[in-house]
Parts: structure tokens; sequence; C-alpha cells
């Protein structure tokens, strides 16, 4: 049993018997599927699987002032109305959405604490069709029998910009970088003909020290690899964090991770 969040496998318009939805899903399209909106398989059609429960409790302060929770905290720490399903019936459901679709993004939430079932989900999606597995993870947790059925680790080490208020503040802080799993991640992609991106969220000044800091302890990456995306979980918060974090980009050479996904929807979820 895998445990979900509310948005579970989505967009989806079919049950796991091959059943019309009553309701289209949140995109508001026809069909099943969205795109990928961050990263290097940025615009590319996807299914997603959303998985509850987090090891972290990220929580930022906006250029403006405000408090900025992880934009996914229903599926992190406030989490509600999650569930659980069997293995079978998420793969069963992605077979009768899969259209055209090639691209299965795993994501929560912290998919890792779920690591054998997550490798057991791997496994029989691989069966049903030649999937594309991405992923999502804060890089924290290095499940070593896992990793050989992922196809691309979106790697989100959280810097201390992220760190919450009492009473989370202190097992968040020591939790948030593990390097070595880190690196084990970037060294399985490298050895086996994988990729990775590192992606990182620009909530300050202090976030390039760190980001500069960090990856001088890493080796085998590439500056293409890294990722600088500005924090915001609407368009009004993410205007005011996108030209820094362009110029950042453009000074260091990384790339410039957008937010598609909130330019087509809002700050929506399911989508």
């Amino acid at each position: 049993m895998l445990h979900l969040a509310k948005d579970g496998i989505f967009p989806i318009t079919k049950d796991k018997d091959g059943n019309l939805l009553k309701n289209l899903p949140a995109s508001g399209l026809q069909v099943p599927g969205t795109i990928q909106g961050e990263g290097k398989l940025n615009g590319i059609p996807s299914l997603f699987i959303r998985l509850a429960g987090c090891n972290l409790h990220c929580t930022w302060k906006t250029l403006a002032g405000n408090i900025c929770e992880c934009d996914t905290a229903y599926a992190a720490f406030k989490v509600e109305n999650s569930f659980s399903l069997p293995v079978e019936e998420i793969v069963q459901t992605i077979r009768h959405n899969r259209g055209n679709i090639d691209h299965i993004v795993i994501t929560g939430g912290e998919p890792f604490l779920q690591a054998d079932e997550v490798r057991e989900l791997c496994r029989q999606l691989k069966v049903l069709a030649p999937f594309h597995i991405t992923v999502e993870t804060n890089a924290t947790i290095y499940p070593e029998h896992v990793v050989e059925h992922v196809d691309f680790f979106s790697l989100s080490p959280k810097l201390s910009g992220s760190v919450p208020p009492p009473p989370h503040t202190e097992h968040h802080d020591k939790t948030r970088i593990n390097l070595p799993a880190i690196q084990s991640f970037i060294t399985h992609a490298r050895e086996n003909g994988k990729d990775f991106q590192l992606k990182f969220v620009y909530s300050g000044e202090n976030d390039i020290i760190e980001i500069k800091n960090l990856l001088a302890r890493l080796h085998d990456w590439k500056k293409e690899d890294i990722l600088l995306m500005p924090m915001g979980a609407n368009p009004d918060e993410l205007r005011l964090s996108i030209p820094q974090t362009l110029e950042h980009c453009i000074r260091y050479g990384w790339r410039y991770c957008d937010r598609l996904h909130i330019s087509l929807f809002g700050n929506k979820q399911g989508v």
C-alpha cells in the first residue's frame, strides 16, 4: 500500500476500472495528464503520483516579508484527506489514463519515506510500459534499492531560508541537507547514463552563498544541472523574486527554473 496525498494520481479522467469520472480534472482539460511545470523536463506531458508525508517542514519568508509555506503543505506536514491504495490499483489507474503520455512523476511530500512501496510501484509501471520515471525528492534519503528503477532525479535540497519557526526548527535544520545522499544520487546518475537536477528555491541573497558552498563540496555536476527557481506560490509572489533569480542564473551560468504550471493554472492543486 502507498499513502497518497489528497490529489493522489492526477490529472485523470478515468478510475481504476476505466470508467469515466463525473468531474473534469482540476486542469479543466478533457484529457488526462498535464505538463511538467518545473526543471529540465519543463513542458513534457506527464502523469503525477503525489505521496503523503515529509520529513521536513519548509517555511520561507517572501521578499515582501510574508510567510510562505511549502506549496504542497497539504501533502507534507498539514496532511489532509490523504488515503492509501494498493500499488496494483495505482498502476491500473495509470493504465486507463495513459493515452500518449510516457512520463510519470512521483512526488510528495517526500516519496522516499515509502521507499519499499515506491520501488514496487516503479517496477510495476516499467512492466506496464517503458515509462520514464522521475522522482522529486528533498534528497535527504538515498534508498539504494530503489534508485535503479528511476530514470531522473529531481533533487531539491533545502537551504536555511526554509527553516520554520519552533517547534520544528531544530529537526528541520538538522535534517535538511544530507551531503552523502545528494552525492550518491549524482554518482548513480552519472555511472548509469541517467540524469538529475539540483533545484534550489531562491528566497534571498544568502541562498546564493549557501548554494555555492554546497556545490563546492559536490562533484560530477555541470552548470546546466543547477536550477534556481523563484520563490512564491502565486503569480504576485513570483513576480517579486523573478528578476533577482534571473540575474543570478545568468551571473553563474545556472539554469532558470520556471514554474509553468502556476502561469497556466494558477495556485491550484491537482494540475
